[in-house]
């Protein structure tokens, strides 16, 4: 517990320590862009001075420094005597030629920066109009520049934490899964040494028969579990016969007050899948239609298929699902049971999609009336 409130804390100073680097870039950019754009001001009060000294030169007036301060500007410059634009300065000739054109970009310089008036005789008064320099406009966006580097960053952290995390627990997951299928195996091994014994001992062979169907079902699960974690072997099989077996198992024991229903085409339809898997998949559905009915209703698996699919659906006369939760039913840890851990359907959704390839979805559901599941795979074409 000590590590882990000390993990915890360290993760929040690391995050506090970031917010306040973070912080500090943003206002030292901003302080940086302030001081340029002060500076550029002061550059077009020069340069408005020096206009000035042009136009009032005499025979005897020294021009070359005023000649350098305009020639030497970089910036939008735009100069108006009443409205009427006098001249202008680092502006390209189409947009000099163009007075509409001409007259876009003195709006915009005015929405940029103030006016700096040039009082060039006494009563008479110029204002010159200018914008933001490149380099100004490229410390303007850097901020923004900045965020998004760091919130790309942040993501790909977020992304990295979250993967390594889920890889953590998968591999916890997998590794609890084949400890209890080893665990399963010595009583198991004891189980069917018993069974011998009561075959020897002329038990009634009805009681043998389904004790061999407990004891087949569970080295289904054991082998179900041995092989999480690790890539299932697939094998072309008839899903219908195969969804059957499983059927038959779970209908004779449950409760006489379900009443099931199977129906499926005449003819085999052949699928790439692994039967202990597969038949974990149809146990999953069968359970929770069951739960969701608090074990009295109607239950129904419906086999379908077209020219490229295979469809199972399993329909229940249950409570029925929102909408809104039509996804999250199928996240791990998401239950609606007091008791559960909510890993069925996302164990569930694992074994169909990631491993056979398939598709799991909430078809239809109405609340107080019923739910309809569907699963699909891809027909194996001979």
């Amino acid at each position: 517990m000590q590590f882990s409130n000390n993990k915890n804390l360290t993760r929040w100073i690391l995050i506090a320590a970031s917010f306040v680097i973070i912080s500090l870039i943003l206002w030292n950019t901003y302080t940086f862009f302030q001081i340029f754009k002060d500076e550029e001001r002061v550059k077009m009060q020069h340069w408005a001075e020096a206009q000035k000294t042009l136009n009032n030169a005499s025979a005897d007036t020294d021009i070359e420094l005023p000649l350098k301060i305009i020639q030497n500007a970089r910036i939008p410059i735009i100069l108006t005597e009443n409205n009427v634009v006098l001249s202008t300065k680092n502006v390209d000739e189409e947009t000099v030629k163009d007075s509409t054109k001409c007259l876009q970009l003195l709006a915009k310089l005015k929405s940029q920066n103030d006016p700096i008036v040039v009082e060039y005789i006494a009563g008479k008064y110029q204002y010159l109009y200018y914008g933001d320099s490149d380099l100004l406009n490229k410390l303007k966006y850097y901020p923004i520049a900045l965020v998004l580097i760091i919130v790309l960053f942040g993501a790909l952290v977020y992304n990295f934490y979250k993967s390594t995390k889920m890889a953590t627990q998968n591999k916890l997951w997998a590794g609890m899964a084949k400890e209890t299928a080893h665990q399963i195996g010595t009583p198991l091994s004891s189980l069917i040494g018993w069974l011998e014994i009561m075959k020897a001992d002329h038990v009634d062979p009805t009681t043998i028969s389904e004790i061999e169907k407990d004891i087949t079902r569970l080295q289904t699960i054991t082998d179900r579990f041995s092989k999480i974690g690790s890539e299932p072997i697939l094998e072309v099989k008839d899903v219908i016969q195969e969804t059957l077996d499983s059927y038959d198992y779970l209908q004779a024991r449950f409760s006489k007050q379900i009443s099931f229903t199977f129906k499926a085409p005449k003819k085999p339809i052949l699928v790439s899948l692994n039967s202990a898997l597969h038949s974990w998949t149809i146990e999953n559905l069968v359970k929770n239609a069951i739960d969701a009915m608090k074990g009295k209703g109607k239950l129904s698996v419906v086999i379908e298929e077209d020219e490229k699919f295979v469809r199972i659906k399993v329909t229940d006369t249950g409570n029925g699902i929102p909408k809104n939760q039509f996804k999250s039913i199928f996240e791990p840890g998401f239950t609606t049971k007091k008791r559960g851990w909510g890993l069925g359907l996302s164990l569930t959704k694992r074994i169909v999609e990631e491993y056979h390839k398939g598709k799991i979805k909430v078809l239809t559901s109405e609340l107080n009336k019923g739910t309809t599941m569907q699963v699909s795979f891809s027909k194996k074409t001979n």
